[in-house]
């Protein structure tokens, strides 16, 4: 018997990267989805198809033939991909959502509720499910400007450098929802996915700067100097969201879980791991 076609949603994502890379490896059948496929970059036997939640006429060719999704949780739109997903008569769907939606800071209520909303359609639409739920992706510091500002001047400016971080490699993330799409046994589940280590904000900086060799500062900016830092980057709800992850999580060291390495069979790469693998993104 042949294996189940998927299709991975966000393909050209830090995660969808890592699971189309996974799959692809495993031999398994794969379309790749992206809002823009023509900047999808993947082996040539790989189908690839454009996947727009926001456009739902473009769901239904996407679907074709597929038994199984990895998915983003993107509440717009997600109504009328279950609709199109019974329709083409998919059977698994992996989403990859949120820790918040089981344990999160008060103001970071914006970020439960759109995980919830997606978590609550996927259960009620009659389709089997695993729910991902990882809290501190590692990758979030390519967004926070931590590589142009160490590129640029071999600091960081940024605030409570005390907040703690279970700060999980994508590749595990990855290697969890391949588990979860081509193993029996993960249907009806939720799993909460960390690293292995709770790390300061201060030592993810040293880490990265024992990668490189080279002395990296941590300039600590106040909570209103990095607001004004992050209204560039962020729209104002995610800043919110996030600065009461980092003052909650200031001094306190942060949940872990061993799923990655039950479910792998490895323990989960640490953030050291993490800050080789990316050290281009600091270099560049």
């Amino acid at each position: 018997m042949s294996p189940a076609k998927i299709l991975v949603t966000g393909a050209t994502g830090q995660v969808g990267r890592e699971v189309l890379n996974l799959l692809v490896e495993a031999g398994v059948p794969v379309r790749a989805g992206a809002r823009t496929p023509g900047r999808l970059s993947c082996p040539a036997q790989v189908e690839r198809a454009e996947v727009d939640l926001a456009r739902p006429e473009t769901l239904p060719a996407a679907l074709e033939g597929v038994e199984k999704v990895f998915l983003y949780a993107v509440p717009q739109g997600t109504e009328a991909f279950l609709e199109a997903a019974r329709e083409a008569g998919v059977k698994h769907i992996v989403l990859l959502s949120s820790r918040t939606v089981e344990d999160a800071f008060p103001g970071q209520e914006p970020i439960v509720e759109m995980h919830r909303a997606v978590e609550a359609a996927i259960s009620a639409s009659g389709i089997a499910y695993t729910f991902l739920r990882p809290h501190n992706f590692a990758t979030n510091i390519l967004m926070w400007g931590w590589p142009e500002s160490i590129r640029a001047e071999r600091r960081v400016r940024f605030p409570y450098p005390g907040s703690h971080s279970d700060v999980i490699h994508e590749k595990d993330i990855a290697a969890v929802a391949v588990a979860a799409l081509t193993e029996p046994g993960h249907e009806g589940r939720g799993y909460f996915l960390s690293g292995p280590e709770s790390v300061t904000q201060r030592r993810q900086l040293e880490i990265i700067a024992e990668v490189l060799g080279t002395p990296l500062e941590f300039e600590e900016r106040t909570p209103e100097q990095a607001r004004e830092d992050l209204s560039e980057i962020v729209p104002p709800w995610v800043a919110e969201a996030v600065f009461s992850y980092w003052a909650g999580s200031d001094g306190v060291p942060t949940e872990l879980s061993d799923t990655v390495e039950r479910i792998t069979g490895r323990p989960a790469r640490t953030f050291a791991e993490w800050a080789a693998d990316h050290a281009a993104d600091f270099t560049a």
